[in-house]
């Protein structure tokens, strides 16, 4: 059956969306730009529900998804903070809590073995925070929707759900670490 696959396309289709989105953003094509984003912030919505709602899960959708997140979200959190669009303090933030959970991930796999990785309730509000705030962010630059004051406070938001998500995954790979059994030595 082949819409099985639709989920994998969704998230292959976000991640090509990925290129026109920053390009469009270097073109100071705002309206452009946050049109694509939304489009690919719909769609991680999207292929979430339909690989939940129908079974059509699979061992490369649980890769390909957060994938395609993680390279939207640090892909256009970067550009606009180059263009002065988005502080610079944040994407700092964004960028070091998904290294940091790569690095846990691979550090646990490596001293562990495998990871069952399960997107926590604050890792899906936040990447939710972080859509609707890059979203504004765009709609800023394309309408002056929103003013500067209010989107520093959103930044303000975004950064702690940022922080605590992370925290939370620390939290989460050590808890999961210490539950392992000690291998023979």
């Amino acid at each position: 059956m082949m819409l099985r696959h639709l989920p994998n396309l969704i998230c292959i289709a976000r991640i090509a969306l990925i290129w026109p989105v920053v390009a469009a953003l270097r073109g100071a094509d705002y309206e452009v730009a946050m049109l694509l984003f939304a489009l690919a912030a719909v769609s991680d919505g999207l292929d979430g529900y339909l690989a939940k709602r129908f079974n059509w899960t699979s061992d490369l959708g649980k890769l390909l998804d957060p994938a395609a997140d993680k390279l939207l979200l640090v892909c256009v959190f970067v550009s606009a903070a180059w263009l002065g669009l988005a502080p610079r303090w944040l994407t700092a933030a964004v960028v070091a809590r998904d290294v940091l959970i790569a690095l846990g991930a691979l550090v646990f796999r490596m001293g562990f073995g495998p990871l069952q990785g399960r997107p926590t309730l604050l890792s899906k509000l936040n990447t939710a925070v972080q859509l609707a705030y890059l979203l504004c962010v765009m709609a800023h630059a394309a309408f002056s929707f929103a003013s500067p004051g209010a989107l520093e406070a959103f930044a303000g938001v975004t950064l702690v759900t940022t922080v605590v998500s992370g925290a939370d995954y620390v939290v989460a790979f050590t808890r999961r670490a210490f539950a392992v059994p000690a291998r023979p030595s």
